[in-house]
């Protein structure tokens, strides 16, 4: 992939973005709800651990290490079962009332998933010296 990092780090700050926005909106007491916020804190603050993950994410790409890559591949994917959690808790109906799902839900979930790609795609370079492919010789 040509433009790994630079597409990486751009979802990086798309999903920090995405936790600023309202996930879900509760028309029974008429309040926005994002990753920062929910009314007497009942689901928690996600955004900070999505901002952390993110922010890891940011330095595990700009790393030119193959053990970078792969603890990258790790962290996403903690990354997607948290958002998986996320997205159920801000939308699960509660007292018979569903809330309406919001534009930064729907961009936290986009993210999270161009972030899996990035991280399953990296762009490696291995030296010709480490080939294993070659066939041992007996001399």
């Amino acid at each position: 992939m040509k433009y790994y990092k630079f597409i990486g780090i751009a979802t990086c700050i798309l999903l920090i973005t995405a936790c600023f926005l309202p996930w879900t909106y509760h028309a029974d007491i008429n309040e926005n709800f994002s990753g920062f916020y929910s009314r007497n804190n009942e689901y928690g603050k996600p955004g900070k651990i999505t901002v952390f993950f993110a922010v890891a994410s940011i330095l595990l790409i700009a790393t030119n290490r193959i053990w970078a890559k792969r603890v990258h591949l790790f962290v996403t994917g903690l990354l997607v079962a948290f958002t998986i959690r996320n997205y159920i808790v801000f939308t699960t109906c509660y007292f018979g009332y569903c809330p309406e799902r919001k534009y930064g839900l729907y961009l936290l979930l986009f993210s999270v998933v161009l972030m899996i790609v990035v991280a399953v795609l990296p762009d490696v370079k291995l030296d010709s010296k480490t080939d294993d492919r070659q066939p041992a010789t007996n001399d």
